[in-house]
């Protein structure tokens, strides 16, 4: 078997199977930014939907998506990364071309919610597919660059889906992000997937005592949760109550502001910045441990919400940018490699289930609270209180996450 159809050994980061994983999690990205940020016009626009209909359509993808984030896990352990990935992203692209014939709210609706179930294994499984073919010893490195084709995807979908619907209708939009997946999924089919576990012949008494197992139909908590997984993973979710209030409520700020038309550029910054540190954060990381890049990257991250709630012309709101982008931009994929890290490797699922429940939780309850808070106290008050939250997490993972001494070295 060639070395291109085995999990790397070497040294080699960019090899040829982690390449495909890091296209494929940019193109599903893309398409997923894309389909949030032109969403709402569309049901306001072409289905006569309100505001409140459009928020529904965006929440109940996300309550899919984490309604069945905590058995994502139990679904790849049981029927394999392989069948696991592939099929979830094989139903996705199904869902992806059920939009071109939703013309009614409900149906609509429904494509939303079930699309969110898909999305929920796929991105879950992608993590510990990628992470076979990252060097051990350069594995925040690797993750790093893995998540940054997320952040990119952050830039790269809002950008196409504006500046589309600016030429055409929403249905030719609809068909090229339908066809940006299907090259995602054809990046998913051409990487090689190998289960880590085997099949094998057990003695009689075994068979006996795994039929008995199999006859109880109780699911306990192992069975959905990674308790290793669970402080990092709180971690996660109180810094996403913080950047929820960027990727959420940015825009309405800047139009408050007078300044909707920085906006765009405010992404394009948050990504370049995040970009031109990545190598030596990822490098850092695998040197020196995590708390080396989470400790400066917690008061990057504040910096940015300070210097954002001052935003009174674009060249403040770029200045916040480059620090959100290397605070924020520097601490998810860190997060990412020490859920993966907190538990055995036949864990891995569970332990990226758990992570992004969490995460997943933040951002959804961040998304209200912020809002919660921006009406009562207005933005500058709001953002304020962000950057008080994330110092306030800086203590939460060295209280928690910091007393794992197999993650810190």
């Amino acid at each position: 078997m060639s070395a291109l159809n085995t999990p790397i050994t070497s040294e080699k980061l960019w090899n040829r199977s982690f390449i495909l994983c890091v296209l494929n999690n940019l193109f599903l990205f893309t398409y997923y930014f894309a389909f949030l940020t032109i969403l709402p016009i569309y049901i306001m626009k072409n289905l006569g939907g309100s505001v409140k209909e459009a928020g529904l359509a965006l929440t109940l993808f996300l309550v899919s998506s984490i309604m069945i984030r905590p058995f994502s896990g139990l679904i790849i352990q049981k029927i394999g990364k392989k069948i696991s990935f592939r099929g979830a992203e094989f139903l996705f692209v199904i869902f992806a071309f059920a939009y071109l014939f939703a013309d009614s709210m409900w149906l609509l609706l429904a494509v939303r919610f079930m699309h969110g179930i898909w999305f929920s294994v796929l991105t879950t499984v992608a993590v510990p597919i990628a992470n076979d073919f990252i060097p051990e010893n350069r594995k925040g490195e690797g993750m790093g660059y893995y998540v940054m084709s997320t952040n990119l995807a952050v830039v790269f979908g809002p950008f196409i889906a504006l500046t589309v619907i600016q030429l055409t209708d929403f249905m030719t939009l609809f068909a090229l992000l339908t066809a940006v997946i299907c090259v995602g999924f054809i990046f998913c089919l051409m990487i090689p997937i190998h289960d880590d576990h085997v099949k094998r012949i057990e003695p009689l008494e075994d068979q006996h005592t795994n039929s008995q197992q199999k006859t109880k139909l109780t699911l306990s908590w192992h069975d959905v949760i990674e308790l290793r997984a669970v402080p990092i993973g709180l971690v996660a979710l109180v810094t996403a109550l913080a950047y929820s209030s960027i990727m959420s409520f940015i825009a309405a700020y800047a139009e408050t502001q007078h300044l909707i038309a920085y906006v765009s550029l405010f992404f394009i910054i948050f990504a370049v910045s995040m970009i031109l540190v990545r190598p030596w954060v990822g490098k850092i990381y695998d040197r020196n441990g995590p708390s080396a890049v989470i400790y400066p990257s917690f008061i990057c991250f504040a910096l940015g919400l300070i210097i954002i709630s001052f935003a009174t012309n674009q060249w403040i709101l770029w200045l916040s940018a480059i620090f959100i982008g290397i605070g924020y931009g520097s601490l998810f994929p860190c997060f990412q490699t020490v859920a993966i890290q907190s538990s055995p490797k036949e864990r891995m699922g569970y332990a990226i289930s758990t992570f992004f429940t969490l995460f997943d939780l933040g951002m959804a309850i961040g998304s209200v609270g912020m809002g919660l808070l921006i009406a009562q106290f207005g933005y500058q008050t709001t953002y304020l209180f962000c950057a008080v939250v994330v110092i306030l997490t800086l203590f939460l993972y060295r209280a928690t996450v910091t007393r794992t001494p197999t993650l810190m070295k």
